[in-house]
């Protein structure tokens, strides 16, 4: 299971590309109600969380490719949360990551406190004082409004201490 999620994670541009694309499509030249694609995102952030953004939506992949341009700048960083503001789906699916089936969780048994999942976590890089994956007294991000569920810190966990399960 943990190789399946490393190469989805890998892969997750080019998912989002075709999931991205397809949904525009159905949007654009099947005329899909947007009330059919709200309520899949609220399905799909019941069960994952706040997958969306990362995984599915036509804007979020616009926003990633205008991110990739700026390299690690945080400014730009930082613009991938705000065109989320008028976004219904960021909104409940946000709401649902404290709720959500699946969830990423540490095993404290294992983990090593190496700090590589916090590299990679785009919400602890714009707040590192605020939260942390494996530092005990900090908010988690897996369960903030603002993951969107990119599973990097999950997929770089060196030996399996994070996951994303039920």
């Amino acid at each position: 299971m943990r190789k399946v999620l490393k190469k989805l994670v890998r892969n997750r541009m080019v998912i989002l590309t075709i999931l991205g694309v397809s949904l525009y499509l159905g949007i654009s030249q099947f005329h899909i109600s947007l009330w059919y694609i709200l309520f899949y995102g609220i399905f799909l952030g019941v069960i994952f969380g706040k997958v969306f953004c990362r995984w599915v939506c036509p804007m979020g992949l616009i926003m990633e490719m205008m991110m990739s341009m700026g390299g690690e700048d945080s400014k730009i960083k930082q613009m991938y949360q705000y065109h989320k503001i008028g976004c219904p789906i960021a909104w409940i699916s946000g709401l649902l990551n404290k709720y959500s089936i699946f969830r990423i969780k540490l095993n404290e048994d294992t983990c090593k406190n190496c700090g590589i999942c916090d590299k990679k976590c785009y919400i602890v890089a714009m707040e590192p004082a605020k939260y942390s994956l494996y530092k005990p007294a900090m908010i988690k991000p897996g369960s903030s409004y603002t993951c969107s569920k990119c599973l990097q810190c999950v997929a770089s966990c060196p030996n399996g201490s994070l996951t994303y399960k039920v």
